[in-house]
């Protein structure tokens, strides 16, 4: 499930300062990852903008999704997000059976990583410990051990800095990757100079990634993925990923 970024969505949240995308520029780069989704075989609803939620194309940020037929309603740590969540809730009751809502503090979807029968939940500026805590009651619902984790200072979201290469290997910064978060998983350190590409987003046997890390494409393919360069320069200054753009079950 993905939404087609507004106009608005050129004026998205970011960290640091800098000008706004092209918005047909961003308008290609997320047709070029719809694309990509659908290469790899996945069924995709296409959802429409949201005008008055610039960030609302980021729609793992506002829910969590699994295959088993859950999902989850979360609460963003930044106020302007917070509509976004019941604009997204009847499209999840189309295809949900069970659906929880986070009913303490805030946590974004991109702070969560899940691995096989175990989720990461990282504390952020948009991820506070009332959140976190209260994800991690409902994720042990669903039969998820939770760990609470602090990345190092910097990082955005949990995800900005790591992602999944497969069920055991996390792709990760070197802050992370020696920060111990991952000690019980093998970890591949992207290079210090492209860690912008830090966020994939694996689809079976094919890893997503920006175009211009070709160290990091590397990696993937010596670990045996294919990787698949997706451009995304105008999207990366709006501060977003490839995880983070769709829901997948």
């Amino acid at each position: 499930m993905v939404r087609t970024p507004g106009p608005s969505a050129v004026k998205g949240l970011r960290a640091g300062r800098g000008p706004d995308p092209d918005f047909a520029g961003l308008l290609s780069e997320h047709a070029g990852y719809v694309a990509a989704l659908e290469a790899a075989g996945i069924a995709v609803t296409v959802l429409d903008p949201l005008a008055t939620f610039p960030d609302a194309l980021f729609v793992e940020d506002p829910a969590l999704v699994f295959r088993e037929g859950m999902a989850v309603l979360l609460n963003p740590g930044v106020p302007s997000r917070a509509g976004e969540v019941a604009e997204l809730a009847p499209a999840l009751a189309e295809h949900f059976e069970q659906i929880e809502t986070l009913a303490e503090g805030h946590a974004d979807g991109g702070d969560v990583l899940v691995m096989p029968g175990r989720a990461f939940i990282g504390l952020s500026a948009r991820t506070d410990r009332a959140g976190a805590k209260e994800l991690a009651r409902i994720l042990e619902l669903f039969g998820l051990a939770t760990t609470i984790v602090t990345p190092p200072p910097g990082v955005l979201h949990l995800k900005t800095a790591c992602s999944l290469i497969d069920a055991e290997t996390v792709l990760a910064t070197g802050a992370i990757a020696r920060s111990g978060l991952f000690a019980d998983y093998c970890v591949i350190e992207v290079p210090a100079d492209e860690e912008g590409g830090a966020n994939v987003l694996r689809l079976a046997d094919r890893v997503l990634m920006g175009s211009g890390y070709p160290r990091i494409a590397d990696l993937i393919a010596g670990h045996g993925a294919e990787p698949v360069p997706l451009e995304t320069g105008a999207i990366a200054m709006i501060d977003a990923g490839l995880t983070c753009m769709s829901l997948r079950w």
